[in-house]
């Protein structure tokens, strides 16, 4: 009797749900809808003939469909293959090891007892502030580090950020107890024991919210390529897709073009298309990770704004 008269004094999830919050779900479903529908045009327009493009201009729902935009990417198959390669290797290779670098970080500047902790903290936060640019650090990375045209030009700069740092470091300042670090070093364990050990699998929330958002920072850059990179075969796919869009400008721009390098386009060179294509072909691979990280992510980033 006391079970069935708790049951039924127990409110029901239907009677938490107020005319509020339907509002603010219908307001967000709206919001979301307006996100997603340029998400949608640029899948759509890829998929549209160029001559439907500049008729009628854009359309999620064309007449017309055409692969000519894939088509014009495409034809780099080997480049674009070696670009895809480059760029796969310096987002995974440099987004662990700057989970590395950035968590043994934080790791030191949380602990108490740690004397260079609030200096290593200052020294942190100076990047936020003064910034030496963007000549001084080609000087220095080239005539003194001699790494032009080094695939680790494209992995250092992104390697460490400062709000990264932070938030790691919040999430082990309210995650992980100091008890447990403390019954660590009773029990004889040295400071890296007690990180790889201890703290770093309790930190995975956290490393999977920086990690993916290192690892779409290196997948999206192209200026480090642009300034330092000269091979073809060390080029990332975001500066890959920038040439392909400049040779279609050229194209399109140039009346001296031969007829033969217009026919290779099917006649008519695909501008608009092929530039939603060089979209989908660069989103694709983050949209299809995503929702794998999606519970890591959120979770990280909501226990790393907690104020430590």
């Amino acid at each position: 009797m006391a079970k069935t008269k708790d049951l039924d004094m127990a409110p029901s999830k239907r009677e938490h749900l107020g005319p509020g919050q339907f509002v603010l779900a219908f307001i967000l479903l709206i919001y979301t809808l307006f996100c997603a529908l340029p998400v949608v045009l640029v899948f759509v327009a890829a998929f549209t003939d160029e001559k439907y493009i500049v008729q009628n201009g854009f359309s999620f729902l064309p007449k017309a469909i055409s692969m000519n935009g894939f088509s014009a990417v495409l034809r780099y198959g080997k480049q674009l293959g070696q670009s895809y390669v480059v760029t796969i290797g310096v987002t995974v290779v440099g987004t662990l090891l700057g989970l590395l670098v950035m968590s043994m970080f934080a790791y030191s500047i949380s602990r108490k007892d740690f004397r260079l902790s609030k200096f290593l903290s200052v020294y942190l936060l100076i990047p936020m502030l003064f910034n030496g640019g963007q000549l001084s650090g080609y000087i220095i990375f080239t005539s003194y580090y001699g790494l032009k045209d080094s695939l680790w030009l494209l992995i250092l700069p992104l390697c460490v950020t400062t709000m990264n740092v932070i938030i790691l470091r919040t999430y082990i300042a309210n995650s992980i107890p100091d008890e447990l670090m403390e019954a660590a070093k009773i029990d004889g364990a040295g400071e890296y024991r007690t990180f790889f050990q201890i703290c770093l699998p309790l930190m995975k929330p956290s490393l999977a919210a920086v990690g993916f958002m290192m690892a779409t920072a290196y997948w999206n850059d192209w200026q480090n390529a642009l300034l330092y990179i000269t091979t073809d075969k060390k080029k990332p796919l975001q500066l890959l897709l920038i040439s392909i869009q400049k040779s279609i400008e050229f194209l399109l721009s140039n009346s001296n073009v031969p007829a033969s390098a217009r026919a290779a386009m099917g006649g008519t060179i695909p501008q608009y298309s092929a530039t939603m294509a060089t979209v989908v072909v660069v989103i694709a691979p983050i949209m299809v990770i995503y929702p794998f990280f999606q519970k890591y992510f959120i979770k990280g980033l909501t226990v790393g704004s907690v104020k430590g």
